[in-house]
């Protein structure tokens, strides 16, 4: 096996590594986003439940406004911690396939690797069977030669 061979795996299988960390990083990103969603909406639940409690008291129109004020927002963000979810769904899809492409790579020249070295010992043993053929037809020539010396 070439020494360029090695090399060149060498540098897939680093490039894989790098593809996978980046994919455990998005997976953990896109963990936090989800946590985050949860969290929010859990929170905006919780708020329209509280309010609605307050309702069925007098409440005043500032407060109402406030209340309706401080709701948009909540949906804003809300709405916003979505689109992350999305981009960082996005981004972990991309970051498998990246992954999965330095996989197959490895796999390739791993692939190639391995026919090389069995074409190397291929070839390998055939010299080594043509040598003992070799061989033989020489002791059996000997023979020959020998057994037509002490014939004649």
């Amino acid at each position: 096996m070439t020494q360029s061979l090695v090399t060149l795996l060498e540098h897939a299988e680093r490039q894989r590594d790098a593809a996978l960390a980046q994919q455990r990083r998005a997976d953990a990103a896109l963990d936090a986003a989800l946590r985050q969603h949860e969290q929010l909406s859990t929170y905006s639940r919780d708020h329209q439940s509280r309010w609605s409690s307050a309702m069925r008291q007098s409440v005043t129109m500032p407060l109402v406004q406030c209340h309706h004020a401080f709701t948009d927002r909540l949906h804003q963000a809300v709405s916003m911690q979505s689109a992350q979810v999305d981009r960082a769904r996005q981004v972990l899809t991309h970051r498998q396939s990246e992954t999965l492409e330095a996989e197959r790579r490895v796999a390739a020249i791993n692939k190639l690797i391995k026919r090389r070295t069995d074409a190397v010992r291929h070839h390998q043993d055939r010299q080594e069977q043509h040598q003992i053929d070799e061989r033989a037809s020489r002791m059996a020539w000997n023979r020959l030669q020998e057994a037509a010396g002490h014939g004649g």
